[in-house]
């Protein structure tokens, strides 16, 4: 059974989302925010590589599935959310884990199955995927779409390749 870690990065909060997945429907294992100290960035990257490998070192997930940086608001906030997502990914990696990275627009459609999703869609379709009691956060939810995502991606690669192999034989 694979863990899946799905990270929504930012440089104000950072959510995380871990997930197993195997036979069947993927179940939920935890998630929540990291909230990053205000003040210079420095500081708050490393209360974010001191969360994300505590996380790492408590669920030894195998996996991370992470949203790529898209173009925020300004140049500026792209570079800071681009800063995140390194020192997300550096725990991650040093574990030895795969990163696999999937931008908004994948992890919506995967998850809701439009692209144009919004925050609330994303969290109602990972609370009825994930049969939570409750509706997660909004950076949560969107760590664990990351998470579901990764499943599906994955799922249908494996499915492909399947069904190509088949075609491979039946030709020889």
């Amino acid at each position: 059974m694979a863990v899946i870690l799905g990270i929504d990065p930012g440089s104000v909060k950072t959510g995380f989302g871990i997930i197993e997945a195997g036979a069947g429907r993927p179940r939920y294992v935890t998630s929540g925010v990291i909230r990053l100290p205000p003040g210079p960035l420095p500081e708050r990257l490393r209360v974010l590589v001191a969360g994300i490998t505590e996380l790492v070192e408590l669920h030894a997930p195998s996996e991370l599935a992470i949203e790529q940086v898209f173009m925020a608001r300004s140049a500026g906030s792209a570079l800071k959310l681009g800063q995140a997502r390194g020192a997300a990914i550096v725990p991650c990696v040093t574990a030895g884990m795969q990163v696999s990275e999937y931008s908004a627009r994948q992890i919506k459609q995967a998850v809701v199955g439009t692209g144009a999703a919004d925050k609330v869609q994303v969290q109602h379709m990972v609370k009825t995927l994930l049969k939570l009691p409750g509706t997660p956060q909004e950076d949560a939810a969107d760590a664990l779409a990351a998470a579901l995502c990764h499943v599906h991606t994955q799922a249908g690669l494996i499915a492909l390749a399947g069904a190509s192999a088949v075609r491979r034989r039946r030709v020889r």
